[in-house]
């Protein structure tokens, strides 16, 4: 389908959702909004794509939410149509790998965009930022909840309380960047990361995702729990047989997702 502030490409099981709005580096509306939660809905439910990645500019990731738009909203307007919750939360329904790769800048809700994707692969010209306090608000898409859980309260707060702004080798070092790209190459670099990702069996992929996450919304003794589960019916799947098969026989494994 065509879309006005996306672009959508796929290249073999790998789909790619490029960020489109220049002229106002790629400031998050909800046009944008919805388009991405429909596109990643979409790739989602096709059974010949196996990982997704989300990418804007060489400029600008997203340098936040469209502050202009935004300015005029009232308590009773964001309330009432739920303002962030209603679209910017389709992410979270996906069950594949999302990879962010991110290059320039990752502001405000750009940045709480990049961190509802599974990982973030950084360019080496990245900037992240939580800046919302100098316009008299907090990050509201879950700045203040994800970023203290991927760098750390001390560092979270120092970000989010001034505004600052991080690059890419502070938020490596930071923990919240899997790995850094020279700018140029970043996107040839993250496509065949989820070209990898996306070789894998994707049943177990998905699992290895849910279970993940589940760290970070159960004690440690349920997560246990819950990642055995998962274990123990990977055993149930055709993949689990051919993996196994593939390692003892010395040779390559024939995925079939099933």
């Amino acid at each position: 389908m065509g879309y006005n502030t996306i672009l959508t490409q796929v290249d073999g099981k790998v789909a790619t959702i490029t960020l489109n709005r220049p002229q106002v580096l790629n400031a998050l509306n909800d046009e944008l909004m919805d388009e991405l939660g429909a596109a990643l809905l979409g790739f989602d439910a096709d059974d010949n794509v196996g990982c997704i990645i989300i990418t804007g500019s060489e400029k600008a990731f997203a340098a936040g939410a469209d502050v202009a738009k935004m300015a005029k909203y009232s308590l009773q307007e964001v309330y009432r149509h739920d303002y962030i919750s209603r679209n910017w939360e389709q992410i979270r329904k996906v069950r594949k790998p999302v990879i962010a790769a991110v290059a320039g800048y990752a502001l405000g809700g750009g940045c709480e965009l990049a961190m509802m994707c599974d990982m973030i692969m950084a360019a080496d010209n990245a900037k992240f930022g939580q800046p919302e306090v100098k316009l008299g608000i907090i990050p509201g898409a879950g700045g203040t909840q994800r970023l203290p859980r991927a760098v750390g309260k001390a560092k979270a707060m120092d970000l989010a309380l001034t505004g600052r702004m991080m690059d890419a080798q502070e938020a490596e070092s930071a923990g919240l960047v899997a790995r850094i790209f020279p700018a140029a190459d970043l996107l040839k670099e993250v496509s065949a990361i989820a070209k990898n990702i996306a070789d894998m069996p994707l049943l177990t992929a998905m699992m290895v995702k849910e279970s993940i996450n589940a760290a970070y919304e159960t004690t440690l003794s349920e997560g246990i729990r819950f990642e055995r589960r998962l274990f123990h019916a990977c055993f149930g799947t055709n993949d689990q047989k051919e993996g196994m098969a593939a390692f003892v026989e010395k040779r390559p494994a024939k995925f079939t997702n099933s």
